[in-house]
């Protein structure tokens, strides 16, 4: 296993994207629906990201990278066609202990953002490690096909029952489980 699978809390969280073109708002897009506070470093924005800016959706730094723009931030990622910027970028998060993703550039990534199937709060992420993005999308649209967009409400009412079926069944883990089981497959 190449990367650890891993969900990250970011609402709050101080976000760096350093980049802003199409690449990077899909980035961005991403950041912000996790609730990251989101912060774009570059001279211009494209459409995209300048609307989001309009809607006070995350604060622009209209310039250059600079090492400073780490400050305070828990991860950063690097979206430029620029390979220095991006290796700047990658060489200063190290050295900050921050997580640093560099788009494209699996070598610089100390973690990836996999293709997802978002029927939150159900989540499914798919990941080649990298190592073919369009597999992961193929086998990510196959899942979006299958899966029905009702398992999003389905979990959230399992997780509003969640605390009354464990009152209910106490200790009894196993008895718990099939209970879950057969109320949200069938017996």
């Amino acid at each position: 296993m190449d990367y650890f699978p891993l969900f990250l809390d970011l609402r709050a969280q101080p976000c760096l994207l350093v980049g802003g073109g199409e690449v990077a708002l899909r980035k961005a897009q991403l950041l912000l629906a996790a609730g990251g506070h989101l912060t774009v470093v570059a001279p211009a924005l494209c459409e995209g990201l300048a609307a989001l800016r309009e809607q006070n959706r995350l604060v622009h730094r209209a310039r250059r990278w600079q090492p400073d723009d780490l400050q305070g931030m828990r991860l950063a990622i690097a979206a430029t066609d620029d390979t220095a910027i991006n290796a700047d970028v990658h060489h200063h998060c190290e050295a900050a202990g921050i997580l640093v993703n560099v788009v494209d550039d699996p070598a610089r990534c100390r973690f990836i953002t996999p293709s997802i199937v978002d029927r939150s709060p159900l989540m499914i992420a798919i990941s080649s490690g990298g190592n073919a993005p369009v597999l992961a999308r193929l086998i990510r649209a196959r899942i979006e096909a299958w899966l029905p967009h009702g398992y999003g409400a389905l979990a959230q009412l399992a997780g509003r029952l969640r605390d009354r079926v464990k009152a209910r069944f106490g200790h009894d883990d196993r008895a718990r489980r099939r209970f879950w089981e057969q109320a949200l497959d069938g017996p």
